[in-house]
């Protein structure tokens, strides 16, 4: 299923990472793995802890049925139990419904509303800031 949301996100050529590293053992008697929400905690040193929702992805033939908004409620739960403020992503501009989705829920878009941006290293830039740390 990763490799099918690179495929959707038109960004297929950027996972690098193998099959093995990825793969997830189900156990769901009489249920089929039809989608997933990959999420992980962060910090805000304004409003503390923060759940980031990495990924959430259905398969095409299944959307339209709640199972999106269950796997993002399902981990906002998650994220208030562990006490976190707020549930971050990131969605892509040409995403429309993806946007429209959150913006029901009362998602807001930084981007427009407080000027952030996602900034990214990697690869030689991410090489080359390591190169430049003070030495011990």
């Amino acid at each position: 299923m990763i490799k099918e949301l690179a495929v959707f996100e038109k960004m297929s050529d950027q996972v690098k990472i193998s099959h093995e590293a990825t793969r997830v053992f189900v156990v769901l008697p009489g249920f089929t793995l039809v989608g997933y929400a990959l999420y992980f905690y962060t910090y805000s040193t304004w409003m503390g802890r923060s759940v980031y929702l990495e990924d959430l992805y259905v398969m095409p033939e299944f959307r339209g049925n709640g199972i999106g908004k269950g796997l993002m409620s399902k981990v906002a739960e998650v994220g208030k139990k562990k006490q976190c403020v707020r549930l971050q992503l990131s969605v892509l501009d040409w995403n429309t419904p993806a946007r429209d989705f959150y913006a029901t829920k009362g998602a807001q878009d930084l981007t427009a509303s407080e000027g952030w941006h996602f900034i990214r290293f990697d690869g030689q830039s991410l090489d080359d800031l390591v190169n430049e740390a003070p030495k011990d």
